[in-house]
């Protein structure tokens, strides 16, 4: 049984349909969508810099085509170009086409120079920490750590845990007379079961430690003999 609900797919909707469908889709990397503003690009500069990209990049610099395609006025197009020239993301090229004829490109190649150097520096960024932290850690033992020793710490890294956390568990080893990373290993997972994410949540947690056990040890005094309970 055929139930009719009210759906009038005719020829010319159905070509609509179709013709929308083959239009394909826009990609653009994570990353990109994720740190573009740190490129001190606009919402709408970044829209024109998705475009470029889903166009290989490298497209005729044709303002009206632009305009159209994306739906904003010929005057936007120009504007946003220009900003995007001034800031060093995007050029303007002049390339011989097929048939020998110069035209004007738009090339994306300064935006990707860009993205790949923004990269960089937050890997090397990364490594200077974890270099840190592995001499924080050779500094407080007084010696070199072992390979072994260099796996646990990177495993605490992949773990998701903050170097200052797993500095302040060094330190909570120390303090108590122990210079072992399997003891400091079962100091971050009890912080991590009790839900501790930073430094401040472990100070806190010891500062209520510590008041109760000073209600302990009033209530444990004997105030009339002078004598503890």
């Amino acid at each position: 049984m055929l139930i009719d609900r009210g759906i009038n797919m005719s020829g010319t909707n159905t070509s609509k349909l179709l013709e929308f469908m083959k239009m394909g889709n826009i990609t653009i990397p994570k990353y990109i969508f994720q740190n573009y503003k740190k490129l001190n690009l606009t919402s709408e500069e970044f829209i024109l810099i998705i475009y470029l990209i889903n166009n290989n990049g490298l497209l005729v610099f044709n303002p009206k085509i632009i305009s159209k395609e994306m739906d904003i006025t010929l005057k936007k197009v120009l504007e946003l170009v220009n900003s995007l020239t001034e800031k060093q993301v995007i050029s303007i090229e002049l390339v011989k086409n097929k048939v020998g004829v110069m035209e004007e490109f738009i090339s994306c190649e300064l935006f990707y120079n860009k993205i790949s150097m923004l990269m960089l520096d937050e890997v090397n960024d990364s490594d200077t920490i974890d270099s840190n932290l592995f001499q924080t850690f050779e500094d407080e033992f007084g010696r070199t750590l072992s390979p072994m020793e260099y796996e646990i710490i990177n495993g605490w890294i992949k773990e998701k845990f903050n170097n200052e956390i797993i500095i302040e568990a060094l330190r909570e080893a120390t303090f108590n007379g122990v210079s072992s990373l399997r003891y400091i290993d079962k100091i971050l997972y009890e912080w991590k079961k009790k839900g501790y994410k930073s430094v401040n949540d472990v100070r806190k947690n010891n500062i209520r430690r510590n008041r109760k056990e000073e209600k302990i040890e009033i209530f444990d005094y004997d105030w009339l003999n002078g004598d503890e309970k």
